[in-house]
């Protein structure tokens, strides 16, 4: 793994400026400017649909192209600033370990090196999940929480991220513990929710299955619930059984981007 680390000159330059966060989806690639003391997007999101076959060398392409767009926008950080990617897979040391919606090949690529050596600028790439969870504790619902946030999106199947202390512990892969012999996302997912035609009530008895083994296992002091599905929190919310509090994410589409520029800030000491 290759990466270019920035000098104290340019650590000072770029503290608390805003910086770009690339989001790598199944279907699209967005990215946008971060204001990392809002926790907020400065303009619109860019987004291009993602390449298929979504393979390592189309999608930098894809990413080039959207980092070079944000770049030409008058808020738009230094042209050798740092830039924050999430990918749709495990990350470890800038490697790739799981590839779920995007191609095959990406399997064992240093996703760290392809994408600085494409772009010309240090990038640091981490678990999409884990991106928005890490924004979702540092600027929404689980701001000013200590000890353990849990994270919980439902989508296609379940993505996880465990905080505590603010802190990231990464690629918790929650979302494939057994819960009563199953994969919990086979059966707790909001896509398992409409394949098996589950009314409200029936959906929020499995989930609440799954979140009391999950509350039994870490004890966390918040469960965070995100997803398309957490706006229809209401339905299925008077179900749940917990004794940890619970409710529903703040930063909807824009929590990978924000996470991922915070993740390349605090990497390079531009954010605390």
């Amino acid at each position: 793994m290759i990466g270019i680390e920035l000098s104290k000159k340019d650590e000072n330059t770029y503290k608390h400026a805003p910086l770009i966060g690339i989001d790598i989806g199944g279907t699209g690639i967005k990215g946008g400017i971060v204001d990392l003391k809002k926790g907020k997007l400065i303009g619109d999101r860019f987004r291009v649909p993602t390449p298929q076959p979504a393979t390592p060398e189309a999608v930098a392409e894809v990413v080039a192209e959207i980092v070079e767009e944000l770049s030409k926008r008058p808020d738009a950080p230094a042209p050798d600033s740092p830039v924050g990617v999430t990918f749709p897979g495990i990350i470890q040391h800038g490697v790739v370990h799981s590839a779920a919606n995007v191609d095959k090949s990406w399997l064992n690529t240093d996703i760290d090196k392809q994408l600085t050596e494409r772009l010309g600028r240090p990038v640091e790439v981490i678990n999409d999940a884990d991106a928005a969870g890490l924004a979702e504790a540092r600027y929404g619902a689980g701001e000013g929480v200590g000890g353990t946030v849990l994270v919980i999106t439902l989508g296609t199947g379940i993505g996880s991220a465990f905080i505590f202390n603010g802190q990231l512990v990464p690629n918790a892969e929650l979302g494939h513990l057994e819960v009563d012999g199953f994969d919990a996302e086979t059966k707790a997912s909001a896509v398992a929710r409409e394949r098996d035609g589950l009314s409200w009530d029936e959906y929020g008895v499995l989930l609440n299955r799954y979140l009391q083994h999950v509350e039994f296992l870490f004890s966390p002091e918040l469960f965070i619930i995100g997803g398309g599905i957490s706006k229809r929190s209401d339905e299925y919310f008077p179900h749940l059984d917990l004794r940890t509090r619970i409710v529903t994410a703040k930063l909807k589409n824009d929590a990978g981007i924000v996470g991922a520029a915070l993740e390349v800030a605090l990497h390079h000491k531009l954010a605390k």
